[in-house]
């Protein structure tokens, strides 16, 4: 049991209804880190703020690091030397992919040497030929499976054709994941899961995914890690946090990336992190207790700050620290929510943090 686990947050029936508290900083409470990259370490390809030094000092004080991405484009090598570009010593086996977990997924179902069709990049074709597996690019080679990655905005329409062709013969179909969206320098563009709709839409058949937040995904980063305490962080509920939860094991949500104040409110139980902290500096330190209030009128305290559920809305009174205050709403919405969503209006309580 984990030390998240010991200091909760978790009603009765194992539904979260506030974010837990811990006495101990993250990194000593937890062997290994498995963190996400994009909007959790980097942005746009350079280091967020505060990223580089926490990462430091977590490392510095014996945690382990390992970058989890569901971006199956890039090799673990090509990964590592970005991250040691950016001040952050990296090796390839400290990364994990999304393609190494599909390639598994895959290497479980066909034999050593078999043909795989390859609908996306250089990283896929790498973790397949890790796995003894032989890439090739049309559905006329007698492939023994169909490997869809992300194989970046260049790639040829003409690749998903192949994909359908190989499938309507009857070829099993497997994606690395089905991210919609794929953050780039100039904004949103589309990912491996719009591009898996694609062929989705063309053949009506269903592949099987390994990426966040499926179990594959978590089952490579553990054996690719030995953590036997770890602790995800990232910026998505959908990936990240739901990958955490499918896992069993913690997770800590940092507020530099996709998901936002009022996201995080109206998270339903798989979707609801361990931790809550504005960024990787929350590895360094405790968490605070999120405490209910006695007296059944829904109220939760952190830090400066009082939240309580009732009348349509969110209210939030006191001051400090902002991320205590989204704490201490986290447990009035999640709580009243239970095993759904929170419908309470939490507009001007979010605005009132800026976060």
């Amino acid at each position: 049991m984990s030390q998240g686990d010991r200091a909760s947050g978790a009603a009765d029936g194992g539904v979260r209804v506030r974010p837990g508290g811990s006495a101990r900083a993250l990194s000593e409470a937890y062997d290994t880190a498995l963190l996400d990259l994009d909007g959790v370490v980097y942005a746009g390809g350079q280091a967020i703020a505060h990223a580089v030094e926490s990462l430091a000092v977590a490392r510095g004080g014996g945690m382990g690091l390992a970058y989890v991405t569901n971006n199956a484009l890039r090799t673990p090598d090509a990964v590592a030397e970005h991250l040691t570009e950016l001040g952050i010593p990296t090796g390839a086996a400290d990364v994990i992919t999304s393609a190494q977990a599909v390639a598994r997924l895959i290497s479980e179902q066909v034999p050593s040497g078999a043909r795989v069709l390859v609908i996306g990049g250089e990283g896929l074709r790498v973790a397949l030929r890790e796995r003894g597996l032989v890439p090739v690019d049309s559905a006329d080679e007698d492939p023994a499976a169909v490997a869809q990655g992300y194989g970046g905005p260049d790639m040829a329409w003409g690749r998903f054709a192949e994909a359908c062709y190989g499938i309507a013969r009857g070829v099993p179909w497997f994606a690395s994941n089905t991210d919609l969206t794929i953050p780039s320098a100039r904004g949103i563009a589309p990912g491996n899961g719009a591009a898996v709709e694609v062929v989705r839409i063309a053949t009506g058949a269903e592949p099987q995914v390994a990426g966040k937040p499926l179990p594959p995904m978590h089952k490579e980063t553990i054996l690719r890690t030995g953590a036997e305490t770890p602790l995800v962080v990232g910026d998505r509920l959908d990936t990240d946090i739901e990958g955490a939860f499918n896992g069993g094991v913690d997770s800590l949500l940092v507020l530099t990336g996709v998901t936002d104040a009022a996201q995080l409110l109206a998270a339903p139980p798989e979707h609801r992190p361990t931790y809550v902290d504005v960024d990787l500096r929350g590895l360094l330190a405790g968490q605070p207790e999120v405490e209910e209030l006695q007296g059944g009128d829904g109220g939760f305290r952190c830090g400066g700050w009082t939240a309580v559920a009732g009348d349509g809305e969110l209210r939030l009174e006191g001051d400090g620290e902002a991320v205590d205050g989204l704490r201490a709403l986290c447990g009035a919405a999640w709580s009243v929510a239970g095993e759904g969503v929170c419908e309470l209006d939490a507009g001007k309580v979010v605005a009132r943090l800026g976060l």
